[in-house]
């Protein structure tokens, strides 16, 4: 399964970047959104399922009052006919006993809630005295005697007053006539346990019980009054039960037996006659505890609540159920589940929609990226790409732009070196064959110079032949000068004071009289590694250009300052007539000059480079036409511990 995950992604991975950020965002977007539904889910049906158990237990705690509420009418009912029953049980008599009777008549008929109910008066003796059912039981009633039922043995010896939940053999039953109603059909049930709990389910009845002793006028207890509801085969109290509570079923079980129940059968009828699953029996009858839990309810599953019901000897003797059907709870939790994946769905395709522009976003700059590379590898490096935005795609932009500048900046230094190297090769050549002749030509001018008289009108012209052949020396001698290998004699320089004495020494001139020179040096400049006598050539021919650019009349202005990543820099700001815009790029040819013919061999910015160059440093020119011009010169402190050799040009 990871292999074929692994082979996956990496056939996303070949298609074009915009197609593998789309599916990247789009299934890490399905990862998260899957694990978050999956995790919410869970998180849904674990609340779902306390919210269930929460529910079904304020269903059961509604169904004990209603249960008890029944309980406590059922003593309040016993007690009133205990006190009208003392004065006929002790004087005896048929027409007491009639008064008697009727006085439990009305009693039972006025009980608030259905039902089969019943109310027994019963002398010392455990005989019965008067007695009423109501509804009329189908079955005839008869007088007997209940000494041998515990519950009147404890009420009779005690004067017990109370209720609790009896079980009431047949015998007795049929003293009522409700032998026939308490009857219940056992039915063969799924998971109950093999053998019944109480042997006497299927004919006993299962009663709700109120008890009050009658006391004599000396005191004494002279009989007890029971007054009972015969809970088998009646769903007053269960439906009651179900409609306060909520719940969808209800039951009252005794021992493991539903005597009353509004649980469906498989026949669209009550479940009466089926019984208990083994699970819940052994936990609410055997282990007298509470079941509250998903439980199988005759034919299907329902989440549960069962507690015990015990005697008033505190005997387990059957069980008060209710329940909520488990398919409610799975359909709302379905319903859930199904919101969740179309919010999912809905999700993941926002998130596909929203990564074809974020893609395409990324990819087109570097698509434009690609596009410029492949410009500029045909030899283009005139092409920009567009920066988009701030971050980290629009460094990569700026920085393909600095690098194609700085390419640019090097095939043009490249391309002057060539020039500087071809033409100092031809100047080196030339100078060597002009410079003998013109040395010749000079001795033979100067000889004829000194042979001819004072006033002999021919001595200006070889004045003029030797001026002339001076200058044309002097040219050679640049040249000379321009195409030298020569090497670095390194040394410790102090550029402040090479500044101060290249100044001092050259201001004596007529030319810088009406100029001023401002020096702004810093003091805490250090000595850098360089060619002292190189260097001051560099400052010598910055100056005197300087002079020439301002026609002998302005204001230089020489500045050095330290930069970081151990360099210093060097400036001279002269506000001469400035040089126009198309001529910066040319000013370090060879032989180009802005001085007038005759002026300048336009070799000296020329040779300043190359010194420039051999230190490692670098020379710039900002100008501005009738504002004046400023060259800039960086050089590092230090140079490599061998000096080599470099050609200057």
């Amino acid at each position: 399964m990871l292999d074929k995950l692994r082979q996956f992604w990496r056939r996303i991975q070949a298609h074009r970047l915009q197609v593998t950020l789309i599916f990247s965002f789009s299934l890490i977007a399905a990862f998260i959104i899957s694990a978050g539904m999956l995790v919410t889910s869970r998180v849904i049906r674990s609340y779902l399922n306390q919210e269930a158990l929460a529910r079904v237990r304020r269903g059961m705690v509604r169904g004990q009052a209603i249960y008890q509420d029944y309980m406590v009418t059922l003593i309040s009912m016993a007690r009133r006919v205990a006190v009208h029953s003392a004065p006929p049980l002790a004087a005896g008599g048929e027409e007491p006993l009639a008064f008697l009777a009727e006085q439990a008549r009305i009693e039972v008929e006025a009980f608030p809630f259905e039902g089969n109910r019943f109310v027994v008066v019963l002398d010392a003796e455990g005989n019965t005295r008067a007695q009423s059912v109501y509804p009329a039981p189908s079955s005839p009633t008869s007088w007997g005697n209940w000494k041998g039922y515990s519950l009147v043995v404890d009420a009779l010896a005690q004067g017990r007053v109370g209720g609790s939940t009896e079980v009431m053999p047949v015998e007795y039953l049929a003293l009522l006539g409700l032998d026939r109603q308490a009857a219940v059909v056992i039915r063969d049930t799924p998971k109950a346990a093999p053998e019944l709990f109480d042997q006497r389910e299927g004919h006993a009845g299962l009663v709700l019980i109120g008890t009050a002793p009658v006391i004599g006028a000396d005191g004494r207890i002279i009989g007890a009054v029971i007054a009972g509801h015969l809970l088998n085969n009646d769903f007053a109290l269960v439906d009651r039960i179900r409609e306060v509570g909520h719940m969808d079923t209800a039951t009252i079980f005794l021992g493991d037996l539903r005597v009353s129940t509004n649980v469906p059968s498989p026949d669209n009828g009550r479940a009466v006659g089926t019984r208990m699953s083994a699970e819940v029996s052994d936990v609410v009858l055997r282990r007298n505890d509470v079941f509250e839990q998903r439980a199988f309810v005759v034919n299907e599953w329902y989440i549960t609540r069962y507690e015990p019901l015990r005697d008033h000897a505190y005997h387990v003797v059957g069980s008060i159920y209710v329940g909520m059907r488990e398919k409610a709870f799975l359909g709302l939790v379905s319903a859930f589940n199904e919101r969740i994946l179309l919010i999912g769905l809905a999700s993941i395709l926002l998130v596909f929609l929203i990564a074809i522009p974020t893609a395409r976003s990324i990819a087109r700059p570097l698509a434009e990226l690609a596009n410029a590379s492949r410009i500029v590898a045909a030899g283009n490096l005139d092409v920009r790409v567009p920066v988009h935005g701030h971050g980290e795609l629009a460094t990569l932009a700026e920085s393909f732009n600095d690098m194609v500048a700085a390419l640019q900046d090097t095939r043009e230094e490249l391309v002057r070196k060539e020039k500087l190297a071809s033409v100092g090769q031809l100047a080196a050549g030339v100078a060597h064959e002009i410079n003998n002749p013109l040395g010749t030509i000079l001795l033979y001018a100067d000889l004829l110079h000194k042979e001819l008289p004072p006033d002999d009108p021919r001595r200006n012209d070889l004045k003029m032949i030797m001026d002339e052949t001076m200058r044309c020396k002097r040219i050679v001698g640049d040249l000379l000068n321009f195409a030298r290998q020569r090497q670095l004699a390194v040394k410790p320089t102090d550029v402040n004071g090479l500044i101060r004495k290249t100044l001092g020494e050259v201001a004596i001139q007529p030319a810088f009289r009406r100029v001023e020179i401002i020096t702004d040096l810093a003091p805490d400049l250090p000595l850098i590694q360089a060619d002292e006598a190189q260097l001051r050539q560099v400052i010598v021919n910055l100056v005197l250009n300087a002079i020439d650019a301002m026609d002998d009349m302005g204001q230089l202005t020489v500045t050095t300052r330290q930069l970081s990543g151990e360099m210093i820099e060097m400036s001279f700001r002269d506000t001469g007539c400035g040089i126009a815009e198309e001529h910066l790029g040319e000013l370090f040819t060879p032989f180009f000059t802005t001085k007038p013919v005759g002026q300048g061999t336009g070799l000296g910015l020329s040779i300043i480079y190359g010194i420039v160059k051999m230190h490692r440093g670098q020379i710039a020119v900002q100008s501005k036409v009738g504002e004046g011009t400023t060259f800039t010169v960086t050089l590092p402190i230090s140079q490599p511990t061998r000096a080599e050799s470099e050609v200057v040009g």
